[in-house]
């Protein structure tokens, strides 16, 4: 199952509508004004539609993608990362909810020893793992400080 935004399926609604009428792909202009809403919107939409392989966004063209999978829509971008997130990676992310400063940055020694021995007690594969997955879905983000390594957690 897929989970997008409802933004998303509004603009994956009208592709789904223009794909028959254009079949080289459909302009972005087009969409965009269909829709009414700001280009750079739209393209942040399209980029999260491509990664997620329901349509094909080069040149300034969409183009329906051949999907199998069910599609599901939530409120928001949040709503989304927690569908695709297991129940480690929810656990792990209110531990780093919870160690973050007014910054939205943990320090990363301190991450890892919460994720290592606190309550989940991850062995060091699992906890790089979760971590990992944590930054390739674009929930946190790895920054250098003057004073060491820490993470960002993204809203």
């Amino acid at each position: 199952m897929i989970t997008i935004t409802k933004k998303e399926e509004i603009v994956f609604n009208q592709i789904k509508i223009f794909n028959l009428e254009y079949e080289e792909g459909i302009p972005e202009n087009i969409i965009k004004i269909e829709l009414g809403i700001y280009e750079h919107e739209l393209k942040e939409i399209l980029k999260e539609l491509a990664s997620k392989n329901l349509i094909t966004y080069s040149n300034k063209k969409v183009k329906l993608a051949d999907f199998e999978k069910d599609i599901t829509a939530v409120d928001s971008r949040q709503e989304v990362i927690m569908a695709d997130l297991d129940v480690k990676e929810k656990k792990s992310l209110e531990i780093i909810e919870n160690l973050v400063d007014e910054d939205k940055t943990v320090p990363k020694y301190l991450l890892e020893g919460n994720l290592l021995y606190g309550d989940l007690k991850l062995s060091n594969f699992r906890m790089y793992h979760i971590i990992l997955s944590l930054e390739n879905k674009g929930v946190i983000k790895p920054i250098n400080k003057i004073d060491g390594e820490y993470y960002l957690l993204i809203e």
